[in-house]
This record gives C-alpha cells, structure tokens and sequence, in this order.
C-alpha cells in the first residue's frame, strides 16, 4: 500500500490587502466540502480570520516562538493525509523564513514524507510581483508553488503573466489558479455575520433578513467556481 503523504499549504502573500485570508478560508471550507481531513493554523494574530469563521477546525500558531511554529510539522507528520492550512498574515517573511531556516524544517518535511505548498495571492500590482519573486529566492527543492490572481484586488496581471517569475514558477511546476470577484455587497454581508462560505450560500437562517435569495445565489456560483481553481492542484493537494 502506498502511504497518503501529508501536506502544509502556506497562504501568504506577504503584502496585506491581497486576499490571503480570503483564500484560506476557501481552502479550510474546500476540505470541509469535499470531506479531506485537515487542520488549521492562524498565525494572524491580530485578525485570526480563520479562528473566527472557523473555529471549530482552527487553532492559532506564533511564527515568532518556535516551540509554537514547529506544531506545524508535527500536525502534518503525526496523521497521514493530512492538510496544514496556515494562514500567514501581512509581514511575515522573515519570521516564516527564520524559523524554516534554523530549524531544517524543508529537510525534515522531506524526510517524513510531508508535502509543503506555499501559496502567494497576488493582486495586480508590482508590490505583489516584489514579493512573489522574494519567495521564489527562496530554497526550493521539494517544495511547490500555487499563485492566486485575485481579481478581486485587480484586473490586469499582464505584469506578472510577462516576468521572469512567472517563467521560474513554469519552469518549478507550479499552478496558477485565478480567484474570480465576488460582488462587494455579497462579501461584506458574509462578514458581517461571521459565516462560512457554505453557510452564506445554502443556510438561509444566516443573514435570514440581510442576504437576498440572489446573493445566496452568486455566493454559490463563486465557491463552485474556486473549488475548479482550487482542484487544478491535483497532487498538491
């Protein structure tokens, strides 16, 4: 038989205001949906989105105290076929990096047979672009990539789609899915009550008397849309 690896999915994206909290929460209800065993970790510690719309998956985690980020590993190793949802906040490059450096983390995860994804939701700026290519300086080996365009935060990424980054990350293998606009009104609203996406979509006691019947519509449209994105991962899942 063979043995399910394990994997951990960073979100980041370095600058804030992209939407990696936006991704993880449709990679934690993605797991939910179509029933893949999985964890997740918060390393926001001012927002914590994930604990507060799903908290009952979510635990938080500090990059910056080891003994707390190395929970990462150990949740991916101790359970095969597993999934690692760590949502990074803003700014955390160097603590990410720092911690992965000293501690051999890549070495380790290869050595237990843990996959590790790192995820960059971009939007169409160059600021993006800076720290895509920042991440990719970064060692590789063994490691995969999954480049978001959100089109909520633009909607031109002809500068990305001409870089050299972009040819590296062809040249690594990685994927690059696009996250479509969800209609501002309809994003707030789901904010607005702490809800899952799933919940706003199909649960009409949420927002029972805020969220019309065609915003629960065009949240649903949205999700199933995301989930094609995110299931051109294949393996890296």
């Amino acid at each position: 038989m063979v043995r399910r690896v394990s994997t951990i999915h960073f979100i980041g994206g370095e600058k804030g205001g992209v939407g990696k909290s936006v991704v993880a929460r449709l990679l934690a209800q993605y797991c939910i949906d179509t029933e893949l065993p999985f964890v997740a970790l918060d390393a926001d510690g001012s927002n914590g989105t994930l604990l507060r719309y799903y908290r009952d998956y979510s635990r938080p985690v500090d990059l910056q105290r080891f003994e707390s980020a190395d929970e990462i590993l150990l949740l991916a190793s101790e359970e095969p076929n597993r999934r690692v949802v760590v949502d990074l906040p803003a700014q955390a490059e160097r603590a990410l990096w720092t911690w992965i450096g000293e501690s051999g983390v890549l070495q380790m995860a290869s050595e237990l047979g843990v996959q590790v994804v790192f995820w960059h939701v971009m939007g169409e700026g160059k600021e993006s672009l800076l720290a895509l290519e920042r991440l990719l300086s970064h060692p590789a080996e063994g490691v995969r990539y999954c480049v978001v365009r959100n089109f909520g935060r633009g909607k031109d990424f002809s500068l990305f789609d001409k870089s050299e980054a972009r040819q590296l990350l062809e040249q690594r293998g990685a994927t690059v899915i696009d996250l479509a606009d969800l209609h501002g009104p309809a994003m707030q609203k789901i904010d607005r009550f702490d809800a899952s996406f799933w919940a706003a979509a199909h649960n009409p006691l949420v927002g029972a008397e805020s969220i019309t019947r065609m915003e629960r519509q065009r949240i649903g449209i949205w999700l199933r849309g995301a989930y094609e994105q995110i299931g051109q991962l294949g393996t890296s899942l």
